[in-house]
């Protein structure tokens, strides 16, 4: 008898008992890997206090998505009372709403404030964010039902939990280093430059306060209703966006290399020289000498030709004509 014929009558007598024989092994093998391998949900062998201190450190840093990241971690894994829990969602919500300018995501960690922990000292403030962030989702309605529903949306007797150092108190309202620095982040680049020493932020900081303290009467004494305050806002925020807009398109064409520099500093030598009372060349100036203005200047030039082509491409597809000889 062949091999193959032997191996054919012993698979046909003893076959399904090896098929079972079979499954059983590998469904034991599988479930040893299994149990091996770490839980993808297990709770890392690191204290809750490290995860909350990493997260206030990228708060600190300015990667919000991060420290996002890290407080719901905590949120997920370690033990926390209600308390806690309120005022990490507070956190959250805090950022994306002064730093992230998410008004949707900001609602939804004031939102589950409000709902799961009706109790906690944040309300009256967990109230007027809710407000705000529907004002700012132009959800007027909402945000006028919500006004109607608060019993108080004073927040002066809310204690806040913000990451950072405390450098300032508004009442019971705490300014942070973090928030200090990040204030001064959002100005143009030739201001920041004003605020860099310590005296420059300590003049910043009383500015910021002042201003704060303006609105805020303002707003009580009902001036955010005026028809010029509307009318100023809606005006400032088309400003905005034409100039956001315009910022993402202009971005496209500023991808310069140091080759361009050098070609446009050949292009425009007259520019970079040292010229008597009579306007008479006494010197070239290397490039190296004149690299960062030469640089600037080539970015300023690309800036006008980017912005100029785009108005002249949105001046096309919408067929704008104006007529001059009308005008008086």
């Amino acid at each position: 008898m062949s091999f193959f014929a032997a191996f054919d009558s012993f698979f046909k007598k003893y076959g399904n008992y090896l098929l079972v024989l079979f499954f059983i092994i590998s469904m034991v093998l599988i479930l040893i890997v299994l149990i091996a391998m770490p839980s993808a949900t297990e709770k890392p062998q690191m204290s809750g206090e490290q995860i909350r201190e990493l997260a206030n450190k990228l708060y600190e840093w300015k990667l919000y998505p991060q420290a996002i990241e890290q407080y719901q971690y905590y949120l997920n894994f370690y033990s926390a009372d209600a308390q806690e829990q309120a005022n990490i969602n507070y956190v959250i919500g805090n950022i994306y709403f002064d730093r992230m300018h998410d008004y949707e995501g900001a609602l939804t960690h004031y939102a589950k404030v409000k709902y799961y922990f009706p109790a906690s000292n944040l309300m009256p403030d967990i109230n007027k964010k809710v407000v705000a962030c529907l004002e700012r989702l132009q959800r007027t309605m909402d945000a006028k039902q919500m006004l109607d529903e608060s019993t108080s949306l004073d927040s002066g007797m809310v204690r806040k939990s913000l990451p950072g150092e405390i450098i300032a108190k508004v009442g019971d309202r705490r300014i942070t280093q973090g928030d200090l620095d990040f204030e001064i982040s959002q100005l143009p680049p030739y201001m920041q430059s004003q605020f860099t020493t310590v005296e420059g932020k300590k003049k910043f900081l009383q500015q910021y306060i002042s201003t704060e303290l303006l609105y805020e009467t303002a707003k009580r004494a009902g001036l955010d209703k005026v028809k010029e305050v509307i009318e100023g806002a809606f005006q400032a925020k088309k400003q905005l966006m034409a100039q956001k807009y315009l910022e993402q398109e202009i971005a496209r064409e500023m991808n310069i290399k140091p080759e361009d520099v050098e070609l446009y500093y050949r292009a425009n030598k007259d520019k970079y020289t040292e010229k008597d009372d009579k306007g008479k060349v006494i010197r070239e100036k290397s490039l190296d000498e004149v690299q960062q203005q030469v640089a600037q200047d080539l970015v300023r030039d690309k800036q006008m030709k980017a912005y100029e082509a785009l108005i002249q491409r949105l001046t096309q597809a919408q067929s704008v004509e104006i007529y001059d000889d009308k005008i008086k």
